[in-house]
């Protein structure tokens, strides 16, 4: 699915006759991040995790914020783990009242990616990002936009329709100063986003061989609280 959704992006940012994108769920989730049960299930697939990061999640969440056009996330569910991060990445954010975000990386031993470091606090403040990554509390749609982290609170029912009448409007709208917009805040707010992704992915590349980590995954598959060490 990362493979598909970067390579999804990268298509819909050189399509000159797409002018706006939606990114929403289908079913009851936004994102529900990653499958800790297979994807951290053994050492080899442990052993990919920082490679797979620099490969697919890097260039999705780059190619959002340098896409010459305005991306909307229509949030209808969870946005849980890098799912948050890719709503955290895009231009806008709907946020159905049901929706929650929740950066649950410190439950299993890891920190945040998908560029939340980087992204999270610039639209909620350091205090707030450094709060809600290490206590992994979930943050419910409203406290979202009063926060910062959404920017619309939309009723479940109307989300589809809003969402859909928003990008219609910018879709019809000035792209090129939307493009020139994305690239002014993105140099000015977003210009450590690189590096920091970079930064991300050698940290849960570490992170990954800790004893911790194995704990924490342990721990959620047998649904008890985990028993961190610090090793």
């Amino acid at each position: 699915m990362s493979r598909d959704l970067a390579a999804l992006v990268e298509r819909l940012a050189a399509d000159e006759e797409v002018r706006a994108v939606l990114m929403t769920g289908r079913g009851r989730a936004f994102s529900a991040g990653a499958d800790i049960t297979t994807e951290f299930s053994d050492d080899n697939a442990r052993a990919v995790i920082e490679q797979n990061m620099r490969a697919f999640t890097t260039p999705t969440i780059l190619a959002i914020r340098r896409m010459a056009k305005p991306v909307v996330a229509a949030v209808n569910g969870p946005a849980a783990g890098v799912g948050c991060s890719l709503a955290l990445a895009s231009d806008l954010v709907l946020a159905a009242e049901s929706a929650i975000f929740l950066l649950a990386f410190a439950n299993i031993g890891l920190t945040p990616d998908g560029g939340a470091s980087v992204t999270l606090p610039a639209r909620i403040g350091a205090g707030r990002a450094l709060a809600l990554a290490m206590l992994a509390e979930r943050v419910p749609a409203a406290q979202a936009v009063d926060w910062g982290m959404a920017d619309r609170l939309v009723p479940d029912a109307e989300l589809q329709a809003v969402a859909d009448q928003l990008v219609l409007r910018l879709a019809a709208g000035p792209t090129l100063s939307y493009a020139a917009t994305k690239q002014a805040i993105n140099g000015t707010v977003l210009s450590a986003l690189p590096a920091a992704l970079e930064r991300e992915a050698r940290l849960q590349g570490e992170l990954v061989a800790s004893a911790d980590f194995v704990e924490g995954t342990t721990a959620f598959a047998q649904k008890r609280p985990a028993r961190f060490a610090g090793r």
